[in-house]
């Protein structure tokens, strides 16, 4: 008869079979954090720079935007650190990080020269970070967060 209790065994560990290391993820996850953090902070110390660099992209309301944009960085940040609502956090600051690159660093508008070098590099961290965020959602959060019980795969024993 199949027991109904899930019972955790060292070779049922299937994220740690996976060469999982959830100490890595938790250090990862908060230094990837960081720079959202302090960009949520600063834009919120200063939302009419905020607002009006929005406003010179030609992109509407950017009150509303600049409220929406430190909100998202900061409350986003530390929702990784936390590692909480890990996966939809990292979904949600990978697709406005890909925003950002296009309206903030679209080089291909640039003529040559050190600006569009610039806009370039930065477009490209965003487009790595992005990345980061695909993993970070497609892994979790780990062990080491407040998702970490949600995350912790087991099998059920047969007895």
């Amino acid at each position: 008869m199949a027991s109904t209790y899930m019972v955790r065994a060292p070779d049922t560990d299937i994220r740690a079979m996976a060469g999982v290391s959830d100490v890595l993820l938790a250090i990862g996850r908060i230094v990837f954090a960081v720079i959202f953090i302090s960009s949520g902070l600063e834009k919120i110390m200063d939302l009419p720079s905020t607002a009006a660099a929005i406003g010179s992209k030609g992109l509407p309301m950017p009150q509303v935007l600049a409220i929406a944009t430190a909100a998202l960085e900061l409350g986003g940040g530390l929702l990784i650190v936390l590692g909480w609502q890990t996966r939809w956090a990292a979904l949600a600051l990978a697709v406005f990080t890909l925003v950002a690159a296009y309206f903030f660093h679209d080089f291909w508008h640039m003529p040559m020269g050190t600006e569009r070098a610039d806009a370039m590099i930065h477009a490209m961290k965003n487009l790595s970070i992005f990345g980061g965020f695909l993993m970070l959602a497609a892994v979790g959060a780990g062990r080491y967060s407040l998702d970490g019980p949600c995350t912790v795969h087991t099998r059920p024993h047969e007895a």
